[in-house]
């Protein structure tokens, strides 16, 4: 057999073409409408979090503690980042001394929640689409279902509850370590004194500005977990189902970070633009 045959590309009919994309795009309404239904039934069973207590700080350990050494190394290397583009560049204006504010405002309000949650998502969220695809193709979740067991309540609310705790813990986390990060680079590099800089970071941990960073890592977390729990109960097809359902969590959930996370900056800024 030749391998290496040429194959004609197969030319469909502008009919067949509309077909196909009104066929995609009503996949993606349905799937939306279940993910909306799935939140739903997640705060339904939020009543039973104590009886599942230990899954909920389970899923909490794996979320943060599981992704510090991640955590850690990006945010560091974040904030040397932003210091040195913008703080070189600050330098030519004789405006150097505000490189602390500069860097210290950015990650609170975007960047410390936008790389938490990225982080998280393509760890955690792609971990949890694969572990409940699995469960899925395997029949797990039907024989929970035989048992009067809610697969909501057993696998998706501790997920989504733990996600939603500790995403913000992760964006304080990040911010602190590009703080810290920002700080080698602006004394040893910029020449800032570590007084100034300190003082500066200061003056951009406003309670706006730290409140809607905490909320949108919130937000990013509920949104991770429940499209990657959405994902999972989706699979079918055995083991390129699941391949396929961990790929699209963490894409669909990559999307909704960035278009959420931009809605919620202009809601609660749109008076300084």
């Amino acid at each position: 057999m030749n391998l290496f045959k040429y194959t004609r590309p197969v030319n469909l009919s502008l009919k067949e073409r509309v077909r196909s994309i009104g066929s995609s795009a009503l996949q993606k309404v349905l799937f939306t409408g279940y993910c909306v239904v799935l939140l739903s039934k997640t705060i339904f069973y939020l009543k039973n979090i104590f009886s599942r207590r230990h899954e909920v700080i389970k899923q909490m350990y794996f979320t943060a503690v599981k992704t510090l050494p991640v955590l850690t190394i990006v945010g560091v290397f974040t904030g040397m980042i932003l210091a040195i583009q913008t703080g070189l560049e600050m330098k030519n204006f004789g405006q150097e001394k505000f490189v602390g504010r500069l860097i210290v405002a950015t990650l609170t309000r975007e960047m410390g929640p936008f790389i938490a949650a990225i982080i998280v998502i393509a760890s955690v969220g792609a971990a949890i689409a694969a572990e409940i695809g699995t469960m899925k193709v395997s029949e797990e979740i039907d024989a929970l279902e035989v048992m009067s067991i809610s697969p909501v309540k057993f696998l998706v609310m501790p997920r989504v509850v733990a996600m939603s705790l500790m995403m913000p813990v992760a964006a304080v986390y990040v911010t602190v370590a590009g703080a810290v990060g920002g700080a080698v680079v602006a004394v040893n590099i910029i020449g800032v004194s570590l007084d100034v800089y300190y003082q500066q970071a200061l003056l951009a941990l406003n309670f706006k500005a730290v409140y809607v960073g905490l909320l949108k890592a919130s937000v990013f977390g509920m949104l991770a977990s429940i499209l990657s729990c959405a994902n999972g109960l989706k699979a079918e097809n055995g083991a390129i189902g699941v391949g396929k359902a961990t790929r699209d969590s963490v894409v669909n959930a990559f999307i909704m970070v960035l278009i959420v996370g931009y809605f919620i900056t202009g809601l609660f800024f749109r008076g300084r633009i």
